[in-house]
């Protein structure tokens, strides 16, 4: 399974210039991709009018709902995202719900709880992400509609408290294609290095909708953005342009903070703790190459990688992969080599790697950071946010 999704996976990523570069069984699975990539077209046109239409509803929440999303599969820091307006809203006195669906195992929940489990947001885990709300509403209760814009319209910054239970916004994690819940603000995430994939719809290509789809944002943010020339972000730029000029758009970046030993979650290792040692990055993830940039940047004496396929496991089979490369590295540099991950890939399964005692094994955190660009800086999206939200509660107002 993991070969054929390896295989799956390297043809989606590859444009039809390139297709014939590939082995031949990729090449002869390419039609039937296609053909799979015209039934999902049709799917998500048949189900947009549907909703258009009233055939299917939307359910509104008596909250604010900001929704975090993506065009494409990977790496398009919708995670990173969520934690960051988690603290927004929490620095405003507004507790958030998450709202995830725990996809593969819930590594993205595990992370987020760890990152925010000192702030007032509740995560609310489930593939009824209704149902989920619902139930976490009736729960903790939620903040008075009026209380809530009275502190969106405030520059006040208040401190942290977790014992604040009442509800005051929804965020919803991978919310694009979530259509049965309403949302106020749509936020739309592009990976700056390749944004639409290879131009074609699941499972030809990484896209999710089509391109047309990002007219739907109130906000885009182009991340990855310093690892992008600026001749590429030009050109996501012009598109933009043209599918959602009256969106806010938004420069971001990853920025490592720290690691900590797979046996030990909260220790806090610097950075500099691999410089001139030699790495081996292992990781499961959509979009590893940034990954690996991060890693060598800190100052490691040489960086090699293992790339296994989106949402993969580890398991004792891998352990004999990652020593085989560990040894050839080892031989190689004369020093003992040690093994980073990200915390996706701990937090997927970390039984199998707290297991390895005689292998040095970190994990690597990160959090988003808005990069300034022209008048738009950290503040100026909070403001953004903020004004976003109370002109559709103008609008529209919130269900009693």
């Amino acid at each position: 399974m993991e070969k054929l999704r390896k295989i799956v996976t390297q043809t989606a990523a590859t444009s039809d210039s390139n297709l014939h570069s590939l082995p031949f069984l990729h090449r002869s699975l390419a039609p039937l991709l296609s053909a799979a990539s015209s039934l999902y077209k049709l799917s998500l046109f048949l189900r947009r009018k549907l909703y258009l239409h009233g055939v299917l509803h939307q359910h509104r929440l008596p909250v604010p709902v900001i929704s975090v999303g993506n065009l494409t599969w990977g790496g398009n820091g919708k995670t990173p995202m969520t934690e960051f307006l988690a603290m927004v809203m929490d620095g405003a006195g507004i507790p958030p719900l998450i709202l995830t669906r725990g996809y593969a195992g819930g590594d993205e929940a595990k992370m987020l709880h760890r990152h925010l489990l000192h702030t007032s947001t509740r995560i609310g885990m489930g593939a009824n992400r209704i149902t989920t709300a619902a139930s976490t509403l009736e729960r903790y209760g939620r903040m008075d509609t009026s209380l809530i814009f009275e502190k969106l319209s405030s520059s006040h910054r208040y401190e942290s408290n977790h014992e604040n239970k009442k509800v005051g916004v929804v965020i919803l994690d991978d919310g694009m294609q979530h259509l049965s819940l309403f949302r106020d603000v749509e936020i739309v995430m592009l990976n700056s290095l390749m944004p639409w994939g290879n131009n074609h719809l699941l499972p030809r290509g990484s896209l999710r909708e089509p391109v047309s789809a990002l007219g739907r944002a109130d906000i885009v943010v182009i991340h990855h953005a310093d690892l992008a020339s600026k001749a590429q972000l030009g050109i996501i730029e012009s598109t933009l342009e043209k599918e959602c000029a009256s969106a806010s758009i938004y420069f971001t970046r990853l920025v490592p903070s720290h690691l900590f030993e797979v046996k030990d979650p909260h220790s806090k290792l610097p950075l500099s703790i691999i410089n001139n040692i030699v790495v081996l990055c292992v990781s499961g993830i959509g979009f590893p190459d940034a990954f690996v940039q991060s890693i060598s940047k800190i100052g490691p004496l040489h960086v090699d990688r293992l790339d296994f396929s989106d949402h993969h496991v580890i398991r004792a089979d891998d352990i004999g992969i990652i020593r085989e490369r560990l040894e050839g590295l080892q031989d190689g540099f004369e020093a003992k080599a040690i093994v980073v991950v990200t915390e996706k890939d701990y937090d997927r399964d970390p039984i199998t790697l707290v297991e390895q005692d005689d292998l040095t094994i970190l994990v690597l955190c990160s959090s988003i950071q808005i990069i300034p660009f022209k008048d738009h800086t950290e503040e100026d999206f909070r403001m953004q946010l903020s004004r976003l939200l109370i002109d559709k509660h103008e609008r529209h107002g919130y269900v009693k």
